[in-house]
């Protein structure tokens, strides 16, 4: 995320806060932007050079976090469906689903905090996990168990905070927290 919020700003000629910008993921894009210091009246073109910059910079480098697949794999064992809601633009969601080999059956991007409870209550989640306050809050209005994952950029006690039935370290501890469980069809 650094090297394409320099890349961006190198081009436009503005100085952005790439750092910034990577330390706070999960805000709509032109948010994070303008947050990382991008002036208003570049945003949108801005915002436009940086989808088109990500799959060049972002895709190839980036790993899964440890557990994910194991965690997509325990909910299709259960006999459930996997759904990933995220803010990221879905066209470049969907390179990373495909670059890291997720098992996903439905995919929905450009959807931030409370406004992911539309695709979450629309494919029946019972529960939704997460790293971000928005993620928690998004599980709270669809009626779905929320759960936090302390790999980004909130902490354990943020996440408690906002709403998180569980916390975990890590994805790893999904499968057997998954098992233990039983959701009403």
């Amino acid at each position: 995320m650094v090297a394409v919020v320099t890349a961006l700003g190198e081009e436009f000629r503005v100085p952005l806060d790439a750092a910034h910008f990577a330390a706070h993921l999960g805000p709509p894009l032109a948010q994070g932007l303008r947050d990382c210091g991008a002036p208003e009246e570049h945003l949108p073109a801005l915002v436009n050079r940086f989808r088109e910059l990500y799959p060049d910079i972002v895709i190839g480098s980036t790993v899964a976090l440890p557990g994910a697949h194991a965690a997509l794999e325990a909910v299709h064992r259960a006999g459930g469906r996997t759904l990933v809601v995220t803010g990221k633009y879905t066209s470049n969601a969907a390179l990373h689903v495909k670059a890291l080999g997720f098992e996903v059956d439905v995919l929905v991007g450009e959807l931030w905090s409370a406004q992911k409870a539309t695709a979450l209550m629309e494919h029946d989640a019972v529960a939704y996990a997460g790293d971000h306050l928005g993620d928690i809050h998004g599980a709270l209005a669809a009626g779905a168990v929320p759960i936090g994952v302390a790999t980004g950029p909130c902490a354990r006690e943020e996440l408690v905070a906002a709403g998180a039935e569980i916390v975990f370290d890590s994805l790893t501890e999904f499968p057997g927290w998954l098992a233990g469980r039983r959701f009403a069809s």
